[in-house]
Parts: C-alpha cells; structure tokens; sequence
C-alpha cells in the first residue's frame, strides 16, 4: 500500500526538531531508520501528517568513552557498531548483537535510538539495553533528562519519553575487566525479529557470581529483566542446577504473543534455552 499523505522536514539541529515536534505536535512523528515507522505508514497503522527526519543531524551520530562511560549517538547505525574497535574492546555485546540484527541493508539504514525509542517488544536493543544498565539521554523544550533502560518501556510501542523529546544519546558504563556477556537469539530466517532471545551480562568473583543481568526479547509486551532469576543466581557458583534454576525463573515472567513464530508454549520453552545458552556462554568469557 502507499501511505497517506504527509509534509516532510528535515532539521539540521536537535533544537530544530524539537520545535518542529512542539509545532506539530501528536501530527508528527521521528524518522529514524525507518525500518519499523515506514512499513507502518504503508500499511496506514501509522499516518502522521508530518514526518521529521533526524538524519541529517550530524551530532546524533558517533561512538565515544566518558571517563568509564560509553556514550553512543542515538542516530549511529548498527554497522557502525559492529565496526567499532571502542565498542569491541570496553563494550564487546553490542557489536556481537547488532550482528545478529536483520540483515546487511537493514544494519545500513536501521538506528540504535530508532530500535530503542519505538518501544516494540521484538526489537533487539531494548533487552540489550537493559542488560547493561544504559541510561538513555531525552532532549525536549522543557531540557535534557536522562532515564534508565530498565522501566523505560511501558508496553508495545509504549516508553517514557514523551512526544515532545528527541532520544539524544545512549550511556552504558564499560564493562569491568573479567566481565562475560552473551546474547543468544532463536530465529526462524535471516532478517527475522527473535521467537526468543536472552542477554546476559555476568561478573564471577571468588567463584560465585557478584553481577548479573538478564533480559529477554519478544517474551512480552516489553523487553523483560528477569530480576528473580537475578536474585537467585548472585552470591552463588553458577553450577548447572543453578543455571536450570535461572532460566525455570525467567520463563515464569514470559508472557509471549501467539504468531507464527510459535505459541506460548514454545515461546517460553525457547525463552528458558536462550537463558541457558546465555549463561553458559556468559560464563566462559568471565576472565
């Protein structure tokens, strides 16, 4: 289908874009990548009458460390991530991620702001996020607030930001030496959103674990951490009982939508696997 019609803006400041979501208000709508918006638009689920481009604001876009934080334009696209040597050597997730995100012209295109800020629940970097305790930074007419990942996402393409704001930049603190991550990701095909898919950030001092993060994509309306599961695992070896016993616990938050990639069944069965597989792998890169 082709979309209703719309006026298109391209502002070259964050300021100007602000002004022109404060002008538009609830008419407008940001275009980021356009991987999620566009084929809204198309299918006229989505008929903003005005669409701001954010593309051409070069300040929304770089990979940068501040003290122990790195600091990620909200417009840096996920092949800019892979290629990263910052990334790859303070924050080696996101670029092991973001290569299992679409496909080569989606990874072009598609933005790690865009993926976050649209809220959808099988998106990738929401869970991502969680995971390593970012703190996303939300510029508006009112100021910049910063919000942390995890409470940021309300439900289906439902956040904490509001209309009026733009999504600046992307905080994550470096992981610390001898840190393991992993994420593994159940999918049907090249380019498909995930049937199940877990993060895992892990720390192991003295043999028992001293950090821990997981979290789960397309398990629910929103991207889930599985604080129980967390729990239960801290201050302990990470044995296989345990492991079983993490994944037994983030399966019971799973409340995954029925669609072809399974039922709900299947869903949470490949939820408490994908943990598993975090957790083992996790666990082999803790040096």
């Amino acid at each position: 289908m082709i979309p209703s019609g719309f006026d298109y803006h391209a502002p070259r400041s964050v300021g100007d874009a602000i002004a022109l979501l404060g002008q538009y208000g609830g008419d407008a709508k940001l275009l980021a990548g356009g991987h999620s918006l566009l084929p809204m638009m198309k299918l006229r689920f989505a008929q903003p009458a005005h669409l701001i481009d954010l593309n051409r604001i070069e300040s929304l876009r770089g990979i940068r460390e501040e003290g122990g934080t790195i600091v990620i334009g909200a417009m840096t696209v996920e092949n800019d991530l892979i290629r990263s040597a910052l990334l790859q050597q303070k924050l080696p997730l996101l670029p092991e991620a973001a290569r299992q995100i679409g496909d080569p012209q989606v990874r072009n295109r598609g933005t790690i702001g865009g993926d976050i800020a649209h809220g959808d629940p099988g998106n990738d970097h929401p869970a991502l996020s969680i995971a390593l305790d970012a703190v996303f930074v939300l510029e508006g007419p009112g100021g910049t607030r910063q919000v942390a990942a995890d409470g940021f996402f309300q439900g289906t393409y439902m956040t904490d930001m509001a209309e009026d704001e733009v999504m600046t930049a992307i905080r994550m603190p470096a992981f610390a030496p001898g840190t393991g991550y992993a994420y593994q990701k159940l999918k049907r095909k090249t380019g498909d959103w995930a049937t199940a898919a877990a993060a895992v950030v892990l720390r192991i001092d003295g043999g028992n674990v001293s950090h821990i993060r997981i979290a789960l994509t397309n398990l629910a309306p929103t991207a889930l951490r599985a604080t129980d599961a967390e729990a239960a695992l801290l201050g302990k070896p990470l044995t296989d009982a345990a492991i079983a016993d993490a994944a037994a616990r983030a399966m019971a938050i799973c409340d995954p939508a029925e669609d072809l990639r399974g039922d709900r069944d299947y869903k949470t069965a490949m939820a408490g696997q994908m943990v598993q597989r975090a957790l083992r792998l996790a666990l082999s890169r803790c040096k």
